[in-house]
């Protein structure tokens, strides 16, 4: 059903790196969405007032609510492919955020509303008339939740959409709720206790109280500029070290201007002895081919590196032993070691966990202080100028 979906309403299906085939595999979920959604909203209203049960209205709104998200995730694909201009260079992408934390922010609005109208229904209960046509319809929209989670987690991998596989997951939580919300109008009729209804419905409005808390997180977290994707360092930096010539990566930053729309910048390590030219070229195809095969814009910094020198290479193993040993996320690199009449300069910069340079116990100064310690100790002439910076990417940085 969804491949004929996909088929029958997106050309070129295939060719999802093209941003109006992506555009067109998101309006088509939200739209399905959004119909869905109504659909299930018209039918539980109506099933919950001819029940009498707040439980089933409640669930109702919820999916009111779902199909308000679904708008503003179409208004956020709309917008979020706009192209590129002069106020806007690195195009408008994030708008499909911005739309996840609007759809986030109303989710918890919708939650606040049903936990009041729960509670008053738990203070004061009134009786729920049970019948088969409102089990029909929360049945019914149980069958149809799961398909929907199963579309839009579909659609959301295949073009890599946080939003969907939200939406996905947000509609799998649907189906643990109105299986709530069932269980409650079943129990009350064998029962004859009114208030578990009106408890079924708090269950439901704390659970979109906290599904709604966990979106706002999740939307926000890219927003902000929130850590990449271990996967992903890892595999721009194995990309890199299959070069030729190339003998590290360092100061790898990834920024996030929305689904499809990343910027990176690194620098790697390359023999000094090396031709620069060719150096250069290696260059170029990274960037080219991180561009072409990974839609990535590249911006990569040449830094030489003195190697076949025997002293040199004692004192960057040594290092990164004691780093290893004090602190095994810090990073050593730049290495440069300057000899002059009375002493020797080893300079060189450690990139360590952000929290490391700002944090109150003062971790990434006592590891400078123990790097320049541990240098001393074991060359006395030699005095350490260290860097400290934060690691925005964490990963190898060295070839094996």
């Amino acid at each position: 059903m969804v491949d004929l979906l996909i088929r029958t309403f997106i050309k070129d299906c295939k060719n999802i790196s093209d941003r109006g085939v992506r555009t067109a595999y998101g309006n088509l979920a939200c739209i399905i969405s959004v119909i869905c959604n109504l659909l299930l909203f018209a039918g539980k209203t109506a099933a919950g007032t001819l029940a009498g049960s707040v439980s089933i209205t409640a669930d109702g709104l919820n999916n009111l609510s779902d199909a308000s998200s679904n708008l503003v995730s179409l208004v956020g694909f709309k917008l979020g492919a706009r192209p590129a201009d002069s106020q806007h260079p690195y195009g408008h992408a994030r708008y499909e955020y911005l739309a996840g934390l609007a759809v986030s922010v109303m989710i918890l609005v919708i939650g606040v509303e049903l936990l009041k109208e729960s509670f008053g229904k738990v203070l004061h209960p009134t009786p729920v008339q049970f019948g088969w046509l409102p089990a029909a319809v929360l049945l019914a929209s149980i069958l149809v939740k799961l398909w929907m989670s199963l579309l839009n987690r579909r659609i959301g991998r295949t073009i890599h959409s946080e939003t969907l596989i939200a939406t996905a997951a947000d509609a799998r939580n649907d189906v643990v709720a109105t299986g709530a919300v069932l269980i409650a109008a079943v129990l009350t009729h064998l029962t004859g206790m009114d208030r578990i209804d009106g408890v079924m419905g708090l269950g439901v409005a704390v659970f979109i109280l906290y599904s709604g808390i966990q979106m706002v997180r999740d939307t926000i977290d890219p927003i902000l500029g929130a850590a990449p994707d271990p996967e992903l360092v890892e595999a721009i930096e194995k990309k890199a070290l299959g070069y030729p010539g190339v003998l590290g990566v360092h100061d790898l930053m990834i920024h996030d201007y929305g689904p499809g729309n990343r910027l990176v910048s690194f620098h790697i390590e390359m023999d000094a002895k090396g031709d620069v030219m060719k150096s250069h070229d290696v260059i170029d195809n990274i960037e080219r081919d991180l561009l072409v095969q990974d839609g990535m814009i590249a911006t990569i910094h040449y830094d030489p590196v003195i190697t076949g020198n025997p002293h040199t290479e004692e004192i960057r193993g040594f290092l990164q032993q004691e780093a290893a040993r004090l602190e095994p996320r810090a990073n050593i690199h730049d290495l440069r070691i300057v000899p002059g009449p009375t002493h020797t300069n080893v300079i060189f910069d450690c990139a360590v966990p952000a929290e490391y340079v700002t944090d109150k116990q003062h971790r990434g100064v006592k590891l400078v202080s123990a790097l320049r310690t541990a240098v001393q100790q074991r060359w006395p002439d030699h005095f350490c100028v260290i860097k400290l910076e934060p690691d925005y990417a964490p990963c190898a940085h060295t070839q094996e």
